[in-house]
């Protein structure tokens, strides 16, 4: 007798949103330390990659993220994470900002380069250009630029040729270049 295969991505989450605590417990043990080690690669403060690896969960479970199977549930919960994390880093800004005017002195810790970056690239002239790009090129430039992720891993996680990734960051590059300049 051979063992049951293990359910997809997708079979767990469409029992997570039924209501399947078990389903969900799965799909996070499956999911959960990937996208916490990642998103610590992205944000140096423990406490905020924890509050947006948990808030990324909490909307999964409470069914304000709704897998639609499109693409690899892999890229979904990290675009989720990922502005998880984006958001925690603006409200602990501004949280930042509000303690500098009631202590009524600078602030001597600022945030990272990459946090800045982060922030930047949700809500600055980055932000706008990349929003221009097709989705072929937007997924190929948040796999590989803002995820860090190889040109074989991207190929992988979108399911198309390394070639392809290649061919699309290299027009992604030249259209922003245009954008930005």
């Amino acid at each position: 007798m051979s063992p049951e295969p293990e359910p997809s991505d997708a079979d767990l989450l469409a029992a997570a949103a039924a209501g399947d605590r078990t389903a969900f417990e799965a799909f996070y043990r499956r999911h959960g330390p990937w996208l916490t080690a990642r998103l610590r690669y992205r944000c140096a403060d423990a406490a905020l990659v924890d509050d947006a690896v948990q808030e990324t969960f909490l909307a999964i479970w409470r069914g304000k993220a709704r897998y639609r199977e499109r693409g690899e549930a892999a890229a979904w919960l990290w675009q989720i994470g990922f502005r998880r994390l984006v958001d925690a880093i603006r409200g602990q800004r501004a949280r930042d900002r509000l303690l500098r005017l009631l202590a009524g002195r600078r602030w001597r810790d600022s945030p990272s380069a990459e946090e800045e970056i982060l922030v930047g690239v949700e809500h600055g002239d980055l932000a706008g250009a990349l929003a221009r790009l097709s989705p072929e090129l937007r997924a190929v430039m948040q796999a590989t630029v803002l995820d860090g992720l190889s040109t074989h891993e991207a190929a992988a996680l979108l399911g198309i040729p390394a070639g392809t990734v290649k061919t699309r960051a290299m027009r992604a590059r030249r259209q922003l270049r245009g954008d930005l300049a």
